[in-house]
């Protein structure tokens, strides 16, 4: 039964793996068909809708590289000297992704008041068609995966990406109409500006999620006071110190704390509640815990720093 289990797991995982594959290829082929479709035909839109695609085709590529990294660790793979595996390299490339976007989105606002004053002539035709691909791409993106998408995490932001996309095709698709049909270019620069300002809160939630994940903050969905009491609760615990909380990379939440021990309790059965209750309440998987006597003073040295 067990094995069995294992096996489908494994199976939908490889086919999960395949679908960001075949997702992460159709948009970066349509990811550099609409850098250079915005360049032949002028349309700051199609260049800022492609800016925005560049997120989808980093997330679905750091969503593999957090798999595969997964993998490797599961196989014992890695140098000893990286105690933790390589998990903060996805975090590293999420925050250069957000110092990129906020530069993109810098350049295509600045771009866009230019045109404002001398609003240069767009060709509306390959534009069109160009957004059009770029849709059908994200469409395809989309459908590959939705189903992922409820079983997998990384999957699931990959699949939030890809929708968002969507939306930014639809606008250059929509300027690209107003264009052929009334010749008033100022729709490109107006559609780019909006489809840059969607980008920007995201970009910002995206870098400061990075940032508090390497200065090792508590993670925001876990109330540090809470998870002391529900220690201090634990039957044979006295008391509760030096509790520290943080995030490994995203989904992975780790915890460290002293334990005081009650007078005549068990350490083996004080560890596994302990370890329990942390993982219940809260899903964290990996604590160390340092469990101390009760009534012996001086055993725990308090850091220098």
């Amino acid at each position: 039964m067990g094995a069995g289990h294992d096996h489908g797991a494994r199976s939908s995982g490889e086919k999960h793996v395949k679908k960001l594959w075949a997702a992460f290829t159709v948009l970066s082929a349509f990811l550099l068909l609409e850098v250079i479709g915005g360049l032949i035909s002028g349309s700051l839109a199609l260049l800022s809708d492609a800016g925005h695609m560049f997120t989808d085709v980093l997330g679905i590529g750091m969503a593999l590289a957090a798999i595969y990294a997964v993998r490797r660790a599961a196989r014992g793979a890695g140098s000893p000297q990286r105690t933790f595996g390589v998990y903060r390299l996805e975090v590293l490339a999420a925050l250069a992704n957000a110092v990129l976007l906020l530069g993109v989105a810098a350049w295509v606002t600045y771009e866009a008041v230019r045109r404002f004053t001398e609003p240069p002539e767009v060709l509306a035709g390959t534009m069109l068609w160009v957004a059009v691909a770029g849709l059908l791409a994200n469409v395809v993106a989309f459908a590959l995966l939705r189903s992922g998408s409820k079983d997998s995490i990384n999957v699931r932001g990959a699949y939030l990406e890809v929708l968002g996309d969507m939306l930014g095709s639809v606008g250059a698709i929509a300027a690209a109409t107003v264009i052929a049909t009334t010749g008033w270019q100022y729709a490109d620069p107006i559609i780019a500006v909006a489809v840059a300002l969607f980008i920007v809160p995201r970009t910002l939630s995206l870098a400061r999620s990075a940032v508090r994940i390497l200065v090792q903050a508590a993670p925001e969905n876990i109330d540090v006071g809470a998870v002391a009491q529900t220690l201090s609760e634990v039957e044979g615990v006295a008391q509760v110190h030096d509790l520290h909380l943080w995030t490994l990379t995203s989904g992975m939440d780790v915890a460290q704390a002293h334990l005081v021990l009650q007078s005549r309790a068990d350490l083996a059965d004080v560890l596994a509640a302990a370890r329990q209750a942390l993982d219940d309440r809260y899903h964290i998987a990996h604590a160390t815990l340092q469990v101390e006597p009760a009534g012996a003073d001086g055993v725990c040295h308090p850091a220098g720093w």
